[in-house]
């Protein structure tokens, strides 16, 4: 922890420290390293602890070091503090962020967690941003602005301190759904008499949350419910992906929501899910449909949105279903080439679309997978020159986003006033081997779909 050794004595038949030896002479204690330990020494660990007592409670904003899962010690600050039940007048526990790592691992850390030998004052954020600033070269300031903006896009800075003030301390620690128990990620605004829970039930199947187990072992006897509430629109194995109308279903829609920013720091939560459709993918058994994920989309998008938003749940991450999710919004009925299943409702729509911003830290990943998987794909496989806007049009992904893509791949340069391709095999087949597999395999012949603005 890097506290002050204190200094030890040693004890000899029975007598107190400093007290008489065998011969009656008079002895000093002896410290650590063997030696009497001087008046300073003795001083300075007093005055240590008393510059650590009068630290107490620690201040919001204050940064510290701090002990986490693997032992290891990380720079953190403090968001919020509360009091515990037992205990003195300091006795708090802290609400931290880990400055190294995502607002996902923030939580609530013990006194004795911190090295208070660490502590820096608080000091104002504005002046502290500028200095940071100030030290951080060219290179530095570049990647940082890119994660901002990439994470952010439509908050300002004013709506993004509301947001993170409003959603600074996650409200529920963990859920229940199906098999498994998951730490949550981020806060979510259940309504206020859930406020003092620290766990909620769901039922996997309607999404009902409750407080108690008791409570969902009474429900799950009644809830006659084993896949989500709307119409199956693909099956392949043991892999189902259901439809569900936010209007027909609303109350479900709402639930799911509040399940999905449990996992979502960015994600914007509408109480009127009337203007989305949801689609959830399960995966079946005898037991009926468990969800792994889900992706929304509005009904009628005038920003050629084709995905408002998705979600993989933490027990099903790293296994392919985020791709799997991203292929099947653009699902179509013909493919040149043997594609996953994320563009392809909007190319059967008759569409090109791209993901509602801000993207998720993971969903931005996720997409940018699928994107380079999938353009490399075609690039390998095309004879000849071929344009962004024909790439457009063969894969349903917005030329921004082909652009964008093909700029952090290094493909495409700008000549005589318009940008061209250079897709060199050699450098294909190098970046075709880092973008790894290309996720689950779809059966398109077992998509049974109908466009919305088709429907009734």
């Amino acid at each position: 922890m890097g506290s002050l050794e204190t200094p030890t004595t040693t004890e000899n038949n029975g007598s107190t420290p400093g007290g008489t030896y065998d011969d009656g002479d008079q002895k000093p204690p002896v410290s650590a390293n063997g030696s009497a330990p001087s008046r300073f020494e003795s001083t300075e660990s007093e005055a240590s602890k008393k510059r650590k007592a009068s630290m107490l409670p620690l201040e919001v904003g204050t940064r510290v070091m701090c002990r986490w899962r693997d032992a290891k010690y990380h720079p953190v600050k403090v968001i919020e503090r509360r009091k515990m039940h037992i205990g003195g007048p300091n006795d708090y526990e802290y609400y931290v962020h880990y400055t190294e790592f995502n607002r996902r691992l923030d939580e609530w850390v013990k006194l004795e967690q911190l090295d208070l030998d660490s502590v820096e004052t608080v000091v104002d954020e504005k002046v502290e941003d500028k200095v940071t600033s100030l030290k951080m070269t060219r290179h530095q300031k570049r990647k940082i602005d890119e994660t901002h903006v990439e994470g952010h896009e439509e908050l300002d800075a004013a709506s993004l301190r509301e947001h993170e003030e409003f959603t600074k301390v996650k409200n529920i620690a963990t859920i229940e759904l199906g098999r498994y128990e998951i730490e949550t990620w981020y806060f979510s605004p259940f309504p206020p008499e859930y406020n003092d829970c620290l766990k909620l039930y769901f039922c996997e199947f309607c999404l009902n949350f409750m407080k108690r187990k008791e409570q969902l072992q009474r429900h799950m006897r009644k809830c006659d419910l084993k896949h989500p509430p709307g119409d199956e629109i693909y099956r392949s194995g043991t892999l189902s992906m259901f439809e569900v109308d936010g209007k027909k279903n609303k109350v479900y829609g709402q639930n799911l929501c509040y399940l999905a920013k449990l996992f979502l720091d960015h994600k914007t939560l509408y109480y009127d899910v009337d203007l989305f459709l949801f689609y959830v993918l399960c995966e079946c058994d005898d037991r009926g449909c468990h969800m792994v994920g889900y992706f929304s989309k509005e009904k009628h998008s005038e920003e050629s949105y084709n995905l408002a938003c998705i979600l993989t749940l933490p027990p099903y991450q790293r296994k392919g279903y985020g791709k799997f999710l991203i292929a099947f919004c653009k699902l179509s009925a013909v493919h040149l080439f043997n594609f996953h299943l994320a563009y392809e409702l909007s190319k059967k729509e008759g569409k090109v679309g791209t993901p509602e911003r801000p993207l998720s830290d993971l969903g931005l990943l996720s997409y940018r997978g699928y994107w380079t998987r999938v353009l490399l794909d075609i690039l390998k496989k095309h004879k000849g020159n071929i344009s962004i806007k024909e790439l457009s049009d063969m894969t349903a992904i917005k030329a921004e986003d082909i652009l964008n893509t093909l700029q952090s791949l290094e493909l495409i340069q700008y000549r005589k006033g318009q940008h061209v391709i250079c897709a060199d095999p050699k450098v294909l087949d190098r970046h075709l081997k880092a973008a790894g597999r290309g996720g689950l395999e779809v059966d398109v012949s077992k998509l049974i779909w109908t466009p919305y603005k088709e429907q009734g």
